[in-house]
C-alpha cells in the first residue's frame, strides 16, 4: 500500500478510540467465530477480503473487549453447514466469555425438529437466525405451514430466531410470523444499517410497519452495524447517526434494543474501539439506566443466555 493510500484510509475510517471500561458489565449479542485454518475452510468470509479473512476466535476477540467493560458474547452464525452448529458450540464451551450461540438450522425442512433437539440439549445453544442470507428467502418460505410448524417447535424450546437482512419487506414479514407465531422472541438485526425507503407511500408504509413491529413484547433490536460510508468517508460524530438511532429507539423503547458489535465483521468499517465508542456516547448521554438496559439487561430477556 502506497503513502498516498494509507492516507486515504486513515481519513475514511474514524480514528480509534482509547478504551474506557463501563460502569458495569457487557454483553455483546452479536459476534462471528471461524477457525481459516480447519481442513474444510470457512464459509464465510471470503479469502478477498483482507481485513475479515483471519481466524476470529474467542481469545482475540477477548483482548479487544474486555478492557470495554464486555463479560460476555453470544455468536451469531457466519455458516450455513449443519456442522459448524456443534463446532462452535464446542468453541464456546471452552471460554466462559461466550455465553450464548445463535446456530443455522431450516426451519421447514425435513429433519429440523431432530436437528434443534440435538443441539439444544447444550444450554449455550439459544436459537437460530433466519433471513435471506445463504440463498434463503424468508419471505416465501414465510407462508408455508411446515415453516410455521417449526417455528412453533423453536418458540416451544424457548429459543429465539434473528432475523437478517434488514429491510422494510423484512419487517412486513416478520410481522405476519409473529402474528401466527405470538409466542417466539425475535431480535432483528443491524436495523441501523438499512437505509429507510426514499418514495413518500413507501417511507409511510415502512414507519407505520415499524410502529406495529416496535409494539410486540417479544420482538428486539440491535442497535448493531451503526457505522456508514457516505461519499468515501465514515462519519465518527454521534450527531450523524443520532436520528435513525432515536427513531429505532423510538419504536421500540428503551426495553427492547440490545447491543452487539458484529465483530469481526465491524472492522469492514472501522476497529472495534471506535464501533463500541459510537453507541457508548449515544447511550450514557440518555442516562446510566438506559444505556445498562441496552449494554446487558435487556439481552437477558431476548436470549435467556447462560451464566458461565
Amino acid at each position: 500500500m502506497t503513502r498516498r493510500q494509507l492516507l486515504a484510509a486513515a481519513a475514511a475510517a474514524p480514528a480509534a478510540m482509547p478504551a474506557e471500561k463501563m460502569p458495569f458489565p457487557v454483553i455483546d449479542t452479536h459476534i462471528h467465530l471461524f477457525d481459516i485454518d480447519r481442513p474444510q475452510g470457512v464459509p464465510w468470509p471470503p479469502k478477498n477480503n483482507e481485513k475479515l479473512y483471519k481466524t476470529a476466535m474467542p481469545p482475540r476477540y477477548r483482548k479487544l473487549a474486555e478492557p470495554f467493560g464486555v463479560t460476555g458474547a453470544i455468536y451469531v452464525e457466519c455458516s450455513p453447514w449443519l456442522e459448524d452448529n456443534q463446532w462452535v458450540l464446542d468453541v464456546a464451551d471452552k471460554d466462559p466469555i461466550m455465553v450464548g450461540v445463535i446456530g443455522d438450522l431450516e426451519p421447514g425442512k425435513p429433519g429440523f425438529g431432530k436437528q434443534l433437539e440435538r443441539f439444544h440439549k447444550n444450554p449455550l445453544y439459544r436459537g437460530i437466525r433466519y433471513g435471506t442470507l445463504w440463498g434463503r428467502d424468508i419471505h416465501a418460505e414465510s407462508k408455508k405451514p411446515d415453516f410455521i410448524a417449526d417455528l412453533k417447535l423453536l418458540a416451544q424450546a424457548g429459543l429465539t430466531m434473528d432475523s437478517a437482512t434488514a429491510s422494510p419487506a423484512l419487517i412486513r414479514t416478520l410481522l405476519r410470523i409473529t402474528d401466527q407465531v405470538p409466542a417466539l422472541r425475535v431480535v432483528i438485526d443491524h436495523l441501523p444499517q438499512m437505509q429507510p425507503p426514499a418514495a413518500p407511500a413507501a417511507l409511510k408504509e415502512y414507519e407505520s410497519d415499524l410502529r406495529e413491529i416496535g409494539r410486540r413484547k417479544q420482538v428486539f433490536v440491535k442497535i448493531s452495524e451503526v457505522l456508514r460510508r457516505v461519499d468515501g468517508r465514515i462519519p465518527s460524530e454521534v450527531a450523524f447517526y443520532k436520528p435513525r438511532l432515536d427513531a429505532i429507539v423510538d419504536a421500540f423503547g428503551e426495553d427492547r434494543v440490545l447491543f452487539g458489535s458484529d465483530w469481526p465483521n465491524s472492522d469492514n468499517w472501522a476497529e472495534y474501539p471506535a464501533v463500541f465508542a459510537i453507541v457508548r456516547d449515544y447511550f450514557m448521554a440518555r442516562g446510566r439506566v438506559p444505556a445498562e438496559k441496552y449494554f446487558w439487561k435487556n439481552s437477558v430477556q431476548a436470549y435467556h443466555w447462560v451464566k458461565r
